[in-house]
């Protein structure tokens, strides 16, 4: 049988019960009363390895048009980091749970339907984007639902996230797991994706094209891996910028044109004020990292786009590098949030800023399907077991992780799996 056929789940025998321990497999569809997360309190915002902490907790009720999933495994992003630390915001003051279940990315089992949903079924395979938006607007009836008002973060803005047996999901959230990944290559790729996906195809006029050039920062990472891949399935060229000369290898076998390493540099962080010593020192570095630029794509060729994530340590020489009505395309402040540049070279040359937010259901759903049609790798690179949740986002967070994607397991009880027969071969039934 093919790997990307469901063949559905076949009849296991299995105790109903009140709780399950973690890789315990109720029966198909049975929801217990009570399940094990990892769970956050305002209380305890710090650094992961104290804000998240294994609590009992009720399994969430689903309203008509969701979804329960039992989660195999989920990914590791910067959502779980920033919940945990309560910084830029506290989750709480969004949401006024009294708890927070992070978590943004997930491959798991349908195991419980809402009423209205028509699309999927207990017992289904799935993907989960993190999208929600209460689909009642007009963005969200012939606009784009990332501007809906109502548009929120499944385990970031909303307080049942992932690293949970269970999480409650809006239907419109599932997609087709890819079947030929495991549950956790599968658990590790939607979000920094379908992120990617946007950044790069979601912004018109600025659709990226065949033969263009597009820079992209921390080539090496969850977010930088994809664009790079994309960028070349697209027919286009990616400058990847990498911190480790190690990196090197992995971006350049994921299809970059070229790689720069930041560290040969001296231009980074806010932009000096203009006219200064200072910023005459920064200019000349800028112009020594143009020049490299123009080693890749050739003398005199700027790119057309920057795929931009860091934010403060980078964007001043974003916005210089950037050829004359080109983009700079942003999804995120890693380095910081205070942005600057010189305005000058932005409004004279006629670039583009802009601002980019995960992606809506039909580019999630794009993304997916080259991933279902193996034109993407999910890059994984690491795999921690549900106990380790807390120390795969302290890795994130003091930027210790490897190259690629993150994943970790919740209820598979170990890696390699690729569908629920396997997992029921190798863990414990109730």
């Amino acid at each position: 049988m093919a790997l990307d056929q469901n063949p559905g789940i076949a009849p296991y025998e299995a105790p109903e019960k009140e709780l399950y321990e973690i890789g315990e497999m109720p029966p198909l569809g049975y929801v217990p009363p009570k399940m094990y997360a990892w769970a956050i309190r305002r209380d305890r915002h710090g650094e992961p390895d104290k804000s998240f902490q294994v609590e009992v907790v009720d399994t969430p009720a689903i309203d008509s048009h969701e979804v329960l999933v039992l989660v195999m495994a989920a990914g590791v992003n910067y959502n779980g980091i920033w919940a945990g630390l309560g910084i830029p915001v506290s989750p709480f003051d969004g949401h006024k749970a009294p708890y927070h279940i992070a978590g943004s990315d997930a491959s798991g089992i349908v195991w419980a339907v809402g009423s209205a949903v028509k699309t999927w079924k207990v017992g289904d395979e799935v993907v989960i984007h993190c999208n929600q938006d209460d689909g009642d607007d007009e963005e969200c009836n012939g606009g784009d639902p990332m501007f809906s008002p109502s548009q929120r973060i499944w385990g970031y803005e909303t307080p049942d996230g992932s690293f949970a047996q269970f999480t409650r999901v809006q239907a419109q959230q599932l997609l087709e797991r890819p079947r030929h990944l495991t549950w956790e290559e599968s658990a590790c790729y939607t979000l920094t994706l379908a992120t990617a996906y946007r950044m790069l195809f979601g912004h018109h006029p600025h659709e990226l094209k065949p033969g263009q050039n597009v820079l992209v920062w921390g080539a090496s990472g969850g977010l930088g891996s994809f664009a790079i891949q994309l960028i070349n399935t697209a027919g286009a060229n990616a400058i990847g910028v990498i911190s480790e000369e190690s990196k090197r290898d992995f971006v350049m076998d994921l299809g970059a044109k070229g790689v720069i390493n930041r560290k040969d540099f001296k231009c980074w962080g806010q932009l000096p004020k203009v006219n200064t010593p200072e910023y005459k020192e920064w200019f000349g570095e800028v112009r020594k990292f143009g020049k490299a630029i123009w080693d890749i794509t050739g003398k005199g060729v700027n790119v057309d786009m920057v795929f931009e994530h860091p934010g403060e340590a980078t964007f001043p020489v974003s916005t210089f590098v950037v050829k004359r009505g080109g983009m700079v395309v942003i999804c995120a402040g890693t380095s910081g949030f205070n942005l600057t540049m010189d305005a000058r070279y932005v409004w004279m040359h006629q670039k583009r800023i802009q601002g980019s937010h995960f992606a809506h259901l039909k580019q999630a759903a794009a993304a997916n399907r080259l991933m279902v049609q193996r034109r993407i790798d999910p890059c994984m690179s690491e795999v921690f077991p549900w106990d380790e949740i807390p120390q795969a986002h302290l890795k994130m967070l003091r930027n210790e992780h490897k190259p690629g994607n993150m994943a970790v397991l919740v209820q598979a009880p170990r890696t390699g799996l690729r569908t629920f027969a396997d997992v029921l071969d190798a863990g414990p039934v109730a």
